[in-house]
């Protein structure tokens, strides 16, 4: 069936992309998505919506693959998870931060922290820090763009198949 027919298309790629062959999911969803999840490529796995499968020739979800495959090529998945928890640290010192301004800590206010400055920190801080994650996750995905097409060995399935899914949404 469908599962079969993903897997071997997988695992060719897989082979291509000098990758171990992870393990693949079709999942019962109308929504065409696909999406690599896994610490390392040894523990990989793939996964497609039933969706996406009906919407995308053979050529299309081959790029989409091969987009996955290349994230978990170049360990997208654990670099995109420390941004997170860096970010969440980020979010949780603006947090402190915001609180000691609103608590003053029991200081006197001619020797403590400016608040105002402590709140325009705390404001500014999320900001950035989900510029920041956004910013490495816009890299990693033109990345995987790029690594799709040489494992592929074009462009164009990708292409069309983004081309495709951006009409459907």
């Amino acid at each position: 069936g469908e599962g079969h027919a993903l897997y071997e298309m997988t695992s060719r790629l897989a082979r291509r992309a000098e990758l171990p062959i992870p393990k693949v999911y079709i999942i019962p969803d109308e929504s065409p998505n696909a999406f690599a999840t896994g610490r390392n490529p040894q523990h990989a796995a793939v996964a497609a919506t039933q969706g996406l499968m009906r919407l995308l020739e053979e050529h299309e979800l081959e790029g989409v693959i091969a987009h996955e495959l290349a994230h978990v090529k170049h360990r997208d998945i654990l670099i995109s998870s420390v941004a997170a928890t860096a970010a969440a640290t980020i979010m949780m010192l603006a947090n402190m931060a915001r609180w000691a301004a609103i608590f003053g800590g029991g200081r006197d206010d001619r020797e403590g922290a400016n608040p105002l400055a402590l709140i325009g920190m705390a404001i500014i801080t999320p900001l950035a820090a989900m510029l920041i994650q956004s910013a490495i996750s816009r890299s990693r995905e033109f990345a995987a763009d790029r690594g799709a097409a040489e494992i592929v060995g074009s462009p164009y399935g990708l292409v069309d198949a983004l081309r495709k899914i951006d009409t459907g949404a």
